[in-house]
């Protein structure tokens, strides 16, 4: 870790190793993978990745300290070393945050912190609104409250004008009668038997305009990693068919509202400024819903976690902790 000046960046801890990797059996024959790295008796983590259909990766074990912390990493349904891979059946996000809690009783944790960026903030909030006393902490990247704004924003007019040659090879893919609905066309395509021969097609499309726009620097690595067959099909799916069913939340609006249940938990908020995919505006509207909340807009930054000044506020945050 560099810490030689006060301008110098946070870096990631080193590559480690989990000591403990297996799977979780749930409801509805899925099976989800749960791996632990760090300090076993150590402050308990759980990382919360984004997407949804994400998955995790060795990497995002660095953000943590491991001699501080029992680091907590699980591929949510259908994605990563998930099984069965990229399902969409008995796939929502009540089966998720029954998930996240059958995961935290199986591995004996009284309660956690949670660490969640772009979905991963969704869920994360939406565990703690629903079992605010076994969440001890939560911090926040890149927040979205799966409401319509913020999927217009990316999905109709938003991010299109800011990425507009990105944006015009995946709004192409599909006729111009349903290109006024672009998260409903590629879900009939992702999801439909009638497209199965050009599903993957559509789902490395639906991927790669993600990540066309995720860093505020082109990160051609990312671009090559989001077209990965293996990934690409339970990202896309996985997301279409939460976007589709609007996060299948009861209300609009659901995560403000709700936001009072979360009073007295201590909540870090880190934003990037010049985030494309989920601009700064929720973060702030979040924020004020949580006056107890502590909210860093990151000025030079996008939307990814691995952005360096992003990266930098996230080790901080999880340091304090």
């Amino acid at each position: 870790m560099r810490a030689d000046s006060k301008l110098a960046l946070r870096t990631l801890y080193p590559p480690i190793q989990p000591y403990a990797a297996d799977w979780v059996t749930v409801e509805n024959g899925h099976r989800i993978y749960v791996e632990q790295s760090g300090a076993p008796d150590g402050i308990p983590v759980l990382f919360v990745h984004g997407g949804p259909g994400g998955g995790t990766s060795p990497v995002q074990r660095r953000f943590f300290n491991p001699r501080k912390y029992r680091i907590i990493l699980f591929d949510q349904r259908g994605c990563g070393k998930s099984q069965p891979h990229a399902s969409l059946n008995h796939n929502t996000t009540q089966h998720l945050i029954g998930d996240m809690e059958l995961i935290r009783e199986a591995l004996s944790i009284d309660n956690w912190l949670l660490f969640g960026g772009s979905w991963g903030s969704t869920l994360s909030l939406l565990y703690a609104q629903a079992y605010p006393e076994r969440t001890r902490g939560l911090i926040l990247r890149g927040i979205f409250l799966m409401r319509e704004r913020e999927m217009d924003w990316f999905y109709k007019d938003g991010t299109s004008r800011i990425f507009p040659e990105a944006w015009e090879q995946f709004r192409s893919m599909v006729p111009e009668g349903e290109q006024n609905d672009l998260i409903a066309a590629y879900y009939k395509r992702l999801s439909d038997p009638e497209f199965e021969k050009e599903r993957l097609q559509f789902a490395k499309e639906w991927s790669l305009w993600e990540a066309s726009s995720v860093t505020l620097m082109p990160d051609e690595e990312q671009q090559a990693h989001s077209v990965d067959p293996i990934f690409a099909l339970a990202f896309a799916r996985i997301e279409a068919h939460y976007f589709h069913n609007r996060g299948f939340l009861k209300r609009e609006n659901q995560i403000l509202e709700d936001a009072h249940k979360l009073n007295g938990i201590p909540t870090t908020i880190i934003q990037g400024r010049y985030d494309s995919i989920c601009p700064p505006s929720s973060a702030w509207e979040l924020a004020q819903a949580m006056p107890w909340a502590k909210l860093k807009i990151v000025p030079i930054a996008g939307h990814s976690a691995f952005e360096p000044a992003i990266q930098h506020e996230l080790i901080c945050a999880t340091d304090a902790a």
